[in-house]
């Protein structure tokens, strides 16, 4: 009974808010992000989604303090991530609520269908350990890998964000994972790091070898937004 559409609307780096059918949920809110983004991105949020604790997803000095004026308020996020982010959250604001997240797990929220993929972080490299990552997909459609190119098994996700360039990736693995991915269109995300010259070289190969798998990649600058079919 899902709407047939969900709203995406891309912020900085990895952040994303979803809409659907009334209901909000941010996702990766990272330290990129320019002041007051994290404020507008939650605004009418009810929840938050964290897929591992690099700062770049979840910068704790301007996010800690928004969840904690939300318990204020009588209105809380409700919050899914690791183990280790749930810690400095609950370390904060020990009413927040919540639910500690691992990989292959299936949960109802109003608006939204949730499974879990992935486990860990992509390596960096070998002497740097592996932290926890959990990629989200919501109503079988949008898919959030985090810090991983870990493909849903099972399920083809028609709209899938692809981290387009990081300190763990190589350009040939991020063309694999969105032809793996087998997605209508694909949005790249985790592009902070990188200037026009680097996101044009990058999102031009994925969209030549992608568009030969019939998928279309889709720019998306902070604050706009597109439709995604459920």
């Amino acid at each position: 009974s899902k709407l047939k559409h969900m709203k995406l609307t891309k912020y900085t780096h990895s952040s994303v808010r979803i809409e659907n059918d009334g209901h909000v949920l941010v996702i990766d809110p990272g330290n990129f992000s320019p002041e007051g983004e994290h404020a507008e991105a939650l605004q009418g949020a009810e929840y938050l989604f964290i897929t591992h604790a690099h700062p770049d997803h979840f910068h704790a000095p301007s996010v800690l303090p928004i969840i904690a004026q939300r318990i204020a308020e009588g209105n809380p996020l409700k919050i899914w991530t690791v183990p280790d982010v749930a810690k400095v959250i609950l370390e904060a604001s020990p009413e927040a609520e919540v639910t500690v997240v691992e990989a292959d797990t299936e949960f109802a929220i109003p608006g939204f269908d949730v499974k879990t993929f992935g486990g860990q972080h992509a390596l960096i490299h070998p002497l740097i350990p592996v932290i926890r990552n959990v990629g989200y997909l919501f109503n079988n459609s949008l898919y959030h890998p985090g810090d991983s190119l870990v493909v849903p098994h099972r399920v083809k996700a028609q709209t899938v964000l692809v981290p387009i360039h990081a300190p763990w990736s190589k350009v040939q693995e991020v063309i694999d994972f969105v032809i793996a991915t087998g997605a209508q269109r694909v949005v790249p995300i985790h592009n902070g790091m990188i200037n026009a010259n680097g996101t044009g070289i990058i999102e031009g190969l994925v969209t030549n070898f992608g568009g030969k798998y019939g998928t279309e990649l889709k720019h998306l600058n902070p604050g706009e937004s597109i439709e995604v079919e459920d």
